[in-house]
């Protein structure tokens, strides 16, 4: 037994299926990557899946599809996306045991990769959906 690479609430998973129904068409889930960007550094990217691509890995919940893209993978280890709604905004949040720091607006974050050691010293294995 093992972990997924990252999990998802049901509010996340809700979203994921509402998006995809919105979206209509080919439309078969959402891809989170990492990209460089912001005054943090890196921040979260997600983009609608049509077409999934055979090296990412599939996360799914409550029938909502989550590929996360190979360069992610050792940075969302151990990430539960979730989706809120506030007064101010609505939108994903990534709880992720590798976010070292933010920057004040909260758009980018800095991520250093999963420590491998450590999860296997837990006994915890990866679990690679493809």
């Amino acid at each position: 037994m093992g972990f997924a690479i990252m999990s998802l609430t049901d509010a996340a998973a809700g979203r994921v299926r509402s998006i995809v129904e919105n979206a209509g068409g080919d439309a078969k889930g959402i891809r989170v990557s990492i990209k460089k960007g912001g005054c943090a550094g890196m921040e979260y990217a997600v983009d609608l899946v049509t077409e999934p691509n055979s090296k990412d890995d599939l996360v799914e919940h409550l029938d909502a599809k989550v590929w996360v893209a190979p360069e992610a993978v050792l940075y969302l280890l151990g990430t539960q996306m979730d989706f809120e709604v506030t007064p101010l905004r609505s939108g994903f949040t990534f709880n992720n045991p590798n976010q070292t720091s933010a920057c004040g607006c909260g758009e980018s974050v800095e991520l250093k990769p999963a420590d491998l050691a450590a999860l296997a010293a837990k006994g915890d294995a990866v679990v690679r959906a493809n």
